[in-house]
């Protein structure tokens, strides 16, 4: 179960508590590509919440939900043993870097936390749901996850267009035979 790369988000969402599954749906299908730019599939990282069970209706949850979740999340930790562990949002941001500051002012930036006895690097960025909610936060997340590549010793990954079929030819007019154009 080991992985390079841990991300935790806050909660399951409605479809990702159906699933049984983190980060599945619009968002999930947006992480795959940001993952597929550094050269990582969804299957090469361990994602995961802080809670385990989805709060009512559409709450984040309690400091006493979190707490009571800890000790899975650190026993996540030290079976996966990741060496970057990047915090999905501003609840995870301000949980595992234990501050006051959530991901509006520190994501891209590395961090240091404890985790399962462990120093960790910690890399917060935005949520993908709030890159899909908030276009303008879509940059920033493609650089930080291009930073977290950075941090894993990945070169970015460029997409080269496939080529497009040429257009057909028209046919030669009789006009321009006459005139030497073809």
């Amino acid at each position: 179960m080991p992985a390079e790369l841990m991300l935790v988000a806050d909660a399951p969402g409605f479809h990702d508590d159906r699933l049984g599954r983190p980060l599945v749906g619009a968002p999930g299908e947006l992480l795959a590509e940001l993952l597929a730019s550094i050269g990582l599939e969804r299957r090469d990282v361990y994602v995961t919440t802080l809670v385990k069970c989805r709060p009512p209706g559409t709450l984040s949850p309690s400091d006493c939900e979190i707490a009571t979740c800890r000790d899975k999340l650190e026993r996540q930790v030290e079976l996966v043993r990741p060496r970057v562990v990047a915090a999905l949002g501003d609840l995870a941001t301000r949980t595992l870097a234990g501050g006051p500051h959530g991901v509006t002012q520190t994501h891209g930036q590395v961090r240091r936390a404890e985790m399962a006895g462990r120093d960790i690097t910690l890399l917060p960025l935005y949520h993908p749901a709030a890159a899909l909610h908030n276009a303008r936060l879509l940059p920033a997340l493609q650089t930080d996850i291009q930073r977290l590549g950075e941090l894993l010793g990945r070169a970015p990954v460029v997409r080269v267009p496939e080529p497009e079929e040429p257009p057909p030819a028209e046919p030669i007019s009789a006009d321009e035979q006459q005139l030497g154009l073809f």
